[in-house]
């Protein structure tokens, strides 16, 4: 009786509540500027203008959805929905229209329902919760390994080959760690997202010196809008590289060459995989944190090149201890580069295409095949597949659904990649050296045609 007249208070205040307003794609649509940002999640409509610049995860990776459906981004990226959900109250403005698809520009409804069913699926196998002891025995060797680079200079001295060996012991490491600050920094490990974000911050900053909220504001809108021009930071080449089919027309023409780019094939190798780390990112993560006032990540980042300097200092002296460490970063920035561009370059990276979530993060990745070997060198970013489509999916679970994503895949006729590790590395290559569908220059008489990327 109780329960009923629970029930009726209930379905009282839903018939009280005030009708929400409806609209129309198309409305919803004119609203995608800068300064005027709607978006849709479960047909609700949210006005997002003002509180985007709050957002957690930066305002950048929220305002890439105004105008579209984010339901599948919302439900990858948050863990706790019913938290999440009462900051998203005060921005409730509307609902689509009866009459409207729940899905926008012509997405597939039928792709959509069943990866979603495909997300519940994998929910009730218990997929998305954790094996703690498997972060910690990662965590473990990745401190061990640190030990072992100060014991071996402690008790060898700092001659050529054991300068050497605790660089590429340290170098190691420091790609481990990255590999684990990766987990934490997608809420993957931990239930409750501020022991996440604090395990992040000790990993990401004590253990690499660099910034968890640099990383979260950059690698989200990677995840959110994979290999697309002006929305994933990861194929802005800065002018460096021209990538994909529609990048080298477009500068093609308009004229623009700032470099050689039918040599970049060339000149990768000598400021993609060296720099990308000791140079560009150190560069950038520290000009980051002090432009944007981070002082908690500043301070955790100085707190690891204070450790590094009173551990290295009496051995190498200053300039030696800071020439070790950009040697340490060079070493690690060839490992970063080949192993997160072997998912990503040679797949499609074109402007936005407005596609479903599945669809969407298919075309802008692809496996590589599962060993021992493979799961550890990658951080198990060899299941890129699985990891982008459930980002806050614990690592070692990625082997678990990923027969079921092959199966959805088939379904709806999805190519899905996988490849052996060295195939994987040498596409790498032979992106950069193809040279159809390119850069078109038409100041002569014969168009040059070259491409880097696909």
């Amino acid at each position: 009786m109780g329960k009923g007249g629970e029930q009726g208070d209930e379905g009282s205040t839903e018939r009280d509540a005030p009708m929400l307003p409806t609209y129309s794609w198309e409305e919803v649509q004119k609203h995608n500027l800068r300064t005027d940002q709607w978006l849709v999640i479960d047909r609700k409509i949210y006005n997002i203008t003002q509180w985007s610049g709050r957002h957690p995860g930066g305002h950048r990776v929220i305002g890439h959805y105004a105008g579209e459906d984010a339901t599948d981004a919302f439900l990858a990226f948050h863990q706790d929905l019913c938290f999440v959900k009462k900051f998203m109250k005060p921005l409730l403005i509307g609902e689509l229209a009866p009459g409207e698809p729940s899905q926008d520009h012509g997405k597939s409804p039928q792709i959509t329902e069943d990866f979603r069913a495909l997300r519940k699926t994998a929910e009730d196998m218990k997929l998305f919760e954790a094996n703690h002891m498997f972060f910690l025995l990662l965590l473990a060797h990745i401190i061990i390994m640190e030990s072992i680079g100060w014991f071996t200079i402690f008790y060898f001295g700092t001659g050529w080959i054991s300068t050497i060996l605790t660089a590429f012991i340290l170098a190691i490491s420091q790609a481990q760690a990255g590999w684990l600050q990766h987990d934490y920094g997608h809420l993957s490990v931990y239930k409750k997202s501020t022991w996440n974000h604090f395990v992040h911050k000790f990993v990401i900053g004590h253990l690499k010196g660099a910034s968890a909220n640099w990383w979260n504001h950059r690698h989200f809108q990677h995840h959110a809008k994979p290999n697309i021009f002006q929305k994933d930071p990861d194929v802005n080449m800065l002018h460096v590289f021209v990538l994909g089919e529609w990048q080298p027309v477009e500068y093609g023409k308009k004229k623009l060459k700032y470099l050689p780019y039918n040599h970049q094939h060339q000149y990768f190798f000598l400021i993609g995989p060296p720099l990308l780390i000791p140079m560009y990112f150190q560069f950038q993560i520290i000009m980051t944190m002090i432009v944007r006032k981070d002082w908690v990540d500043l301070a955790w980042a100085i707190s690891y090149y204070t450790r590094f300097f009173i551990t290295y200092i009496p051995f190498y002296g200053v300039l030696g201890s800071l020439c070790f460490l950009n040697f340490i970063r060079f070493l690690e920035s060839h490992w970063f580069v080949w192993v997160t561009q072997m998912n990503h370059i040679p797949m499609n990276i074109d402007r936005e295409k407005y596609q479903d979530w599945l669809s969407s993060q298919l075309s802008a990745t692809c496996n590589v095949e599962q060993s021992f070997f493979n799961d550890w060198f990658s951080g198990h970013l060899n299941f890129q597949i699985e990891h982008h489509l459930f980002p806050t999916m614990p690592r070692h679970n990625y082997h678990k659904v990923a027969p079921l994503v092959k199966s959805l895949c088939a379904k709806h006729g999805i190519l899905y990649q996988e490849k052996p590790l060295m195939r994987a590395l040498l596409d790498i290559v032979g992106e950069s050296r193809a040279s159809d569908a390119s850069v078109t220059y038409t100041c002569g008489p014969t168009p040059t045609l070259y491409r880097w990327g696909k």
